[in-house]
């Protein structure tokens, strides 16, 4: 029998194989008494399980093949990182000593008490890292019960398998490296989870918060995954298979066809240009970008250079890499994000009360922490500086929330110039200071940004987020997490408004420019410049060729007085 799964979509295209099941460990946990005499021998048990999960990450971490998504590495680093909070690797011990537990049921205590404190955070990065608290505490569990967690051993035939799971850890990932499934498909997991950054790197179709796939899905049937309508057919019938087979033969033909718009001006219909963008995380993601015909780097993700490791990255270490991104690009802009750690991307070395924050999204993140680590933030400056020698390079601030923090930053790239003049070192002496609009208080004042700054970049994920005050992560209020709600129209129309009239570059750096449904609404808006992930630019690409400023320009009075979001695609559905 045909049986149709709705999730949410990540990933984009068809998918057509047979299912391969990954078993998710729902463990029953034990309770029992122990004496006084045996807590010692319990607490080593304890402490024995935790070093081999530990061991086993680390291992994991250590095998990593260099193609494979820089953000493995960053989810993997939260991993180890949350293993040797003391929440986990500690508080257990104390329950054993006072309730005279066996270990198992210590932990499980642990688990619940901190699930309970993520209950009741709506913030969505803070949100996803439940997932992240019970995949490791699950490997705690399995090492207790004297169970393996990388036994796993993909199918010969994986390029054909759509693989099915309740969950898929970033450890996981690591152990189906060599298997090249076609798909994936997960009970949960929300927009910014690890796995659906990871299915957008990998640029294959999945679906993920179906709730019962793995109940109602068997092992070798037959399925279509459509991770563009976030659509899941199990068992389908011929004429669905053959209707199907069409939508992907016709996929792939597009893919192709879009390549030979690779060296194509992204004009629009009236003549207007448009500046297309690639957002990277590594020097080696310049392959991509180069690829995808990009007219330079809108956003370099700097902190993945900071994850993953003991110690701060030092001056000169930094400096080869931007210099190597600057280079590569030969002559086009190079636009680097000065560090952005916090919230789900903590550093190992980050100290004890930096990783216990209570809401990590609106705390010391972005700037903030930039600004508290003066050390840090100046070392940066002097190497992304040195780097500008090489190219055109420029700086973008992220968090940016009031213009005192936008003058202590002008202050501390002065600091950083004069200390390398002392130094005698060369340095790009008119690299350009931008700023990330992604807190709407600063959307709402942008003029006084826009007289200290040289660009801004306006960052939708968080914009969005911070405005409507929505976990998309929590897929019972996911839905609301919406791109087209007014108040974000506003805000973003409102930036561009006001950096037109001044005179300084404004692009959008979050996914709302990758995605082409919102491609003629930000053309209408007055966008010219959208940076984005290098896959998605191509179709982005045709979209504006086939667009009409001439056409599109009053339909932004039309958006400013829409009520809903509703209204708003209403209008744009009957754009050509």
């Amino acid at each position: 029998m045909t049986i149709t799964l709705h999730g949410i979509g990540i990933g984009g295209g068809i998918a057509i194989g047979r299912a391969h099941l990954v078993s998710h460990t729902d463990l029953e946990v034990a309770h029992y008494e122990i004496t006084e005499a045996e807590v010692p021998g319990e607490i080593a048990r304890f402490d024995a399980a935790v070093r081999a999960t530990r061991k086993e990450l680390e291992l994991l971490w250590g095998s990593i093949p260099e193609n494979a998504p820089t953000e493995l590495g960053a989810f993997l680093s939260l991993h180890v990182m949350l293993l040797n909070d003391h929440t986990i690797a500690r508080e257990p011990r104390d329950i054993i000593t006072e309730q005279r537990c066996n270990a198992e049921w210590a932990l499980k205590l642990q688990q619940d008490r901190l699930l309970e404190q993520f209950d009741v955070i709506e913030e969505e990065y803070l949100r996803e890292r439940r997932t992240d608290v019970i995949q490791v505490v699950e490997r705690v569990f399995k090492a207790l019960a004297g169970q393996g967690g990388g036994q796993y051993v993909p199918p010969d035939d994986s390029r054909e398998r759509i693989l099915i799971a309740h969950d898929l850890s970033p450890a996981d990932m690591v152990l189906f490296k060599e298997a090249q499934f076609a798909a994936f498909l997960t009970d949960v997991g929300g927009p910014t989870s690890h796995t659906a950054i990871l299915a957008r790197s990998l640029n294959i179709p999945s679906v993920l918060a179906l709730h019962n796939a793995r109940q109602l899905i068997r092992e070798d049937e037959t399925l279509i995954v459509d991770g563009t309508a976030g659509v899941a057919i199990i068992d389908p019938s011929e004429t669905i298979l053959t209707e199907y087979r069409k939508r992907q033969a016709s996929h792939v033909a597009d893919r192709k066809r879009l390549q030979r718009l690779k060296t194509t001006a992204a004009t629009t219909i009236d003549g207007s240009s448009i500046t297309l963008l690639a957002n990277i995380e590594t020097p080696g993601d310049l392959e991509q970008v180069r690829a995808n015909g990009a007219s330079g780097i809108g956003l370099y993700r700097s902190e993945f250079l900071f994850l993953g490791r003991d110690d701060l990255p030092d001056e000169d270490e930094q400096y080869e890499a931007y210099k190597q991104v600057v280079e590569g690009m030969k002559g086009l802009p190079v636009t680097i994000r000065t560090v952005d750690l916090g919230r789900d991307k903590m550093p190992k070395w980050a100290d004890e009360e930096a990783q216990s924050a209570p809401n990590p999204a609106l705390g010391l993140t972005g700037v903030r922490l930039c600004l508290a680590e003066p050390i840090l933030f100046r070392t940066q400056l002097r190497a992304l500086l040195r780097a500008g020698a090489h190219g055109k390079l420029k700086l973008l601030v992220p968090m940016l929330a009031s213009v005192s923090e936008v003058n202590q930053v002008l202050f501390h790239v002065e600091q950083a110039k004069e200390s390398l003049r002392e130094d005698g070192l060369p340095f790009g002496a008119n690299v350009e200071v931008g700023g990330m609009i992604e807190v709407p208080g600063a959307a709402l004042t942008i003029t006084h940004f826009l007289e200290r700054l040289d660009f801004v970049s306006i960052g939708t994920n968080d914009l969005i987020q911070y405005t409507l005050a929505v976990d998309r992560g929590d897929d019972s209020v996911s839905h609301l997490y919406d791109p087209f709600h007014p108040a974000v129209l506003h805000l973003i129309a409102h930036v561009i408004r006001s950096a037109d009239r001044m005179g300084v570059p404004v692009s959008v750096c979050g996914e709302m420019a990758g995605d082409v449904r919102l491609t003629r609404l930000l053309l209408a808006l007055g966008l010219r410049s959208f940076s984005m992930h290098p896959a998605q630019m191509l179709n982005v690409k045709q979209v504006i060729l086939k667009s009409d400023l001439k056409r599109l320009s009053p339909l932004a009075e039309e958006i400013s007085l829409a009520p809903d979001a509703d209204r708003v695609r209403e209008l744009l559905s009957h754009v050509d």
